[in-house]
């Protein structure tokens, strides 16, 4: 042999056993990976673990759209400004309703001053004041077929008298010759201008004669102003009718002409029944 042929027997050997040794380490080590393989795939293999891992699985892949959804690296501001945008919407429309409500909310009832009754309301002053003129006497209301001129004009015959008190007798007296000189009306006349230039209800054309008893001015009873005065017309007959001596013994229709001097000294006694009727009214 030669001499490397021991060398090389002897390297052979130890590869040998080097071999061999280590098949015997790789078989000894692969075979509990082998048995940890088996034991992998047993316990995928299994249902429970099936579920626990699609479980899992799912739980990840949620979070993970989740994360996604919620705040992607474009949009980084999103889901801020949306809320924002929300929660103006939302005060918007709380502030809205509450426009509504205050439109919608009806005045409040509680008394006010204006609404509670006033002085002014019970019994106020202007109205105290106003009753001194409705305690004004009335006109007298009219009797035996007079307007209420006529009566107003025989009323202030009779007041005339009373106040000069002149007897009941001389009333009837005075309104009978008034009847059946001028219809108990004041008259101007048209021959006298001046007579018109004062209060009349009516204009006669008798010589110069004027007012309620056609009194002439030319004959001394008085001035045209006077005479066209029915207080001053009245008194004048008063005052010529207390000088006829025996007067109150006479009829009214002489008495009156006794006064007058009348060309029809008959006339005055048509009046007598009316004239008492108007006397007897306002005394």
């Amino acid at each position: 042999m030669h001499p490397d042929d021991a060398y090389t027997e002897k390297t052979t050997q130890q590869s040998s056993a080097t071999q061999s040794t280590d098949e015997t380490s790789t078989e000894r080590t692969t075979r509990p990976v082998r048995t940890s393989s088996r034991g992998l795939r047993t316990l995928l293999e299994s249902t429970p673990t099936r579920v626990a891992l699609a479980a899992g699985l799912t739980c990840c892949l949620g979070a993970a759209a989740y994360v996604g959804t919620r705040q992607t690296p474009e949009q980084p501001e999103q889901a801020p400004v949306a809320e924002a945008a929300t929660e103006r919407g939302n005060a918007a429309e709380r502030a809205g309703r509450s426009l509504l409500r205050d439109d919608a909310t009806p005045a409040s009832t509680s008394p006010s001053p204006t609404e509670t009754a006033s002085p002014t309301e019970t019994a106020s002053p202007t109205a105290t004041e106003q009753e001194p003129a409705s305690s004004e006497p009335t006109p007298p209301q009219p009797v035996a077929g007079l307007t209420q001129i006529q009566m107003d004009n025989a009323k202030t015959i009779v007041d005339v008298g009373a106040e000069m008190n002149i007897p009941h007798r001389g009333l009837i007296v005075a309104i009978a010759t008034a009847m059946q000189e001028s219809t108990l009306l004041n008259y101007a006349n048209a021959s006298v201008p001046e007579s018109q230039n004062y209060p009349h209800e009516a204009v006669g054309w008798d010589h110069d004669s004027v007012g309620l008893f056609q009194q002439r001015a030319s004959t001394g009873w008085g001035s045209v102003a006077e005479l066209m005065t029915p207080t001053y017309a009245a008194k004048a007959f008063y005052q010529a009718l207390l000088q006829v001596p025996g007067w109150q013994e006479m009829s009214v229709a002489w008495a009156a002409q006794s006064v007058q001097v009348s060309a029809f000294p008959d006339a005055y006694a048509q009046h007598e029944s009316r004239a008492t009727t108007i006397v007897r009214a306002l005394v």
